[in-house]
């Protein structure tokens, strides 16, 4: 699960971040709400995490901006963590598009509980089979399909970087964006990681199922 954490406090950001990531979540940090507004509409995030108390744009603006305009993709699970607790302030976030409301300070158990609430109903956003050219890719059972019609099991790993490659056929993810989608921002990387992934999945798909454009990162093609 890739979650969007927007909170401005980075001893809270990154208490909750080692958290996240020991429970094996792939988490992005933003301080401000401008950024977290960028991140939340083209990320591909499951969950938001939101302060409402963010710098730049206030978490009920970066809210009611992300669920305007709602074509039938609501984007991701909103979960409000702040210290507004009063119950007039949750019905403002509730209205607004919030999914869930939490009250700091909370028990990171409660939260974790959310969080699974969450996986065993899935994103409202996400689709259960995403395709591209010959690659099908089964995100609720974390197994693929490639040229030879065999259905693979795939690492966590390998489930976030093939989910942000097929989610944008045709278009070319660069090295960072990709070590975004699959480690978040708080994870040390070594170089060459993306490339170690990109080699497992090609050998379980198939050589031409994600293919290198020199200096510029990796794409799958829309079609075959």
């Amino acid at each position: 699960m890739r979650i969007l954490l927007a909170e401005d406090d980075p001893m809270i950001a990154s208490a909750l971040t080692q958290q996240l990531v020991d429970d094996a979540y792939v988490v992005e940090v933003v301080a401000d709400g401008k950024t977290a507004l960028d991140f939340a509409r083209h990320g591909a995030f499951d969950v938001f995490l939101l302060d409402l108390g963010l710098p730049g744009l206030d978490g009920i603006d970066v809210l009611r901006s992300l669920r305007a305009g709602d074509d039938g993709d609501r984007g991701p699970v909103v979960i409000v963590m702040t210290a507004r607790g009063a119950v007039a302030q949750k019905v403002v976030g509730l209205d607004a598009g919030a999914d869930d409301y939490l009250v700091k300070p909370f028990a990171y158990e409660e939260l974790h509980a959310r969080l699974r609430a969450v996986g065993r109903r899935g994103s409202p956003h996400a689709t259960a089979v995403l395709r591209a050219g010959a690659i099908a890719l089964d995100e609720a059972m974390a197994t693929a399909t490639g040229h030879e019609g065999i259905s693979v099991p795939l690492t966590r790993r390998e489930l976030a970087l093939l989910r942000a490659l097929i989610r944008r056929p045709g278009v070319v993810l660069s090295r960072d964006q990709l070590e975004s989608q699959v480690y978040g921002s708080e994870v040390e990387i070594e170089s060459n990681a993306i490339d170690f992934i990109i080699k497992r999945l090609r050998g379980k798909l198939g050589a031409d199922c994600i293919r290198n454009v020199r200096g510029l990162g990796w794409m799958i093609p829309r079609g075959r």
